[in-house]
C-alpha cells in the first residue's frame, strides 16, 4: 500500500457513518426513498404516508440523514460531498440495483437531484417538495407572511419551541402548532447542531447537481409554497429545463412546509405522480 493510497482510504473511511442510516419502512414493491430536510428527520415526511397507503406496489423507505434523528453522525468532516456519499451508500444497501423513486423535501430535494446525477438510469422519478435551488443570499424570496397568529398560544409555548415555530410557520394557531409539534419539532430536537451548521456552510457554495447531468426524462413533480420565505418559488422554475417530464405546482396558502399547510393539494399532486410512475414507461 502506497502512502497516497493509504491516505485516500483513510479519508473515505473518515466520511463513512459508523452504522447504516436509521430508517423505517412500510409496504412492498418498487422502492421509494423519502429524504427529509436540514435539521429535521423522517417524521417530517410521515404525513405523506396516506397517499402511499391508498396504493399498492410501493415500498416506502423513510430515512434520517446523518447526524439527524436516530442516524449516526458522519465520522469525518461534514461536507456536502460526505452527505451525498452517505446517502448513495444507503441507496446501495437498501435498494441495490432496483429502479427506485425519490421524495425529497427541502434539502432532501437537493439530495434527490444528486441521486439523479449519480444514479440517473436507475431513478424512475422524483417528487421535490420546496427544494432549494440557489444559495441563501441569491434566492428570490417572497415577503415573510404570517396568515394566522394566536398570541395566547405562542405565549404558552416554551421559549425554544416558540422561536422555532414562529420562525417558520405560516399558520401560528392550534392546527399549525399540532402539525409542527408532531412532525417538525422532534427532528429539531434530535439533530446535531454543530454538524448542521457545518453542512449549511458547505452546501451553500456547491455547484447544482444538474451541472453534471443535463436532462432526465423520468416523471418528476415539483411543488413549492407561494408564501415560502425560505427557498421561495421562483428559482425552482429553472429546474424545468432539466426535467422535461416534470409537473410544477405553486401552492397558495403554503409556506416552506407545503405538505403540512395544504395537505389536500399536496396529496393530490403526489398521488397523481405515483399513478404516473406506475404506468410502464416506453
Amino acid at each position: 500500500m502506497t502512502e497516497e493510497t493509504g491516505s485516500s482510504e483513510a479519508t473515505e473511511a473518515a466520511r463513512r457513518p459508523q452504522r447504516p442510516l436509521h430508517h423505517v419502512e412500510f409496504g412492498s414493491g418498487t422502492p421509494v426513498l423519502l429524504l427529509p430536510g436540514h435539521t429535521v428527520d423522517h417524521r417530517l415526511l410521515l404525513p405523506l404516508e396516506p397517499v402511499f397507503a391508498a396504493r399498492r406496489g410501493w415500498r416506502r423507505i423513510y430515512a434520517d440523514l446523518p447526524g439527524s434523528g436516530r442516524s449516526p453522525r458522519l465520522t469525518g468532516p461534514v461536507t456536502a460531498e460526505a452527505m451525498d456519499e452517505a446517502v448513495l451508500r444507503f441507496v446501495d444497501e437498501a435498494v441495490g440495483d432496483e429502479p427506485f423513486a425519490v421524495v425529497g423535501i427541502s434539502y432532501g430535494g437537493r439530495l434527490a437531484r444528486r441521486l439523479i446525477a449519480e444514479r440517473g438510469p436507475q431513478v424512475r422519478g422524483t417528487a421535490l417538495i420546496a427544494p432549494p435551488v440557489r444559495p441563501g443570499g441569491e434566492r428570490v424570496l417572497p415577503e415573510r407572511q404570517v396568515l394566522t397568529r394566536d398570541e395566547a398560544l405562542l405565549a404558552a409555548l416554551e421559549p425554544a419551541d416558540r422561536e422555532a415555530f414562529a420562525g417558520i410557520a405560516l399558520y401560528q394557531d392550534d392546527a399549525g402548532w399540532s402539525a409542527f409539534r408532531d412532525h417538525v419539532l422532534p427532528g429539531i430536537r434530535a439533530h446535531h447542531r454543530e454538524d448542521a451548521a457545518a453542512l449549511l456552510t458547505a452546501y451553500r457554495s456547491e455547484e447544482p447537481p444538474e451541472s453534471r447531468t443535463g436532462t432526465h426524462d423520468g416523471r418528476h413533480l415539483l411543488v413549492t409554497g407561494r408564501q415560502d420565505h425560505l427557498v421561495g418559488w421562483r428559482d425552482q422554475v429553472d429546474l424545468l429545463e432539466h426535467y422535461p417530464r416534470a409537473t410544477y405546482a405553486v401552492v397558495d396558502g403554503a409556506g416552506h412546509h407545503v405538505h403540512l399547510d395544504q395537505p389536500d393539494a399536496v396529496h393530490g399532486l403526489l398521488g397523481n405522480w405515483l399513478d404516473t410512475l406506475a404506468v410502464p414507461q416506453a
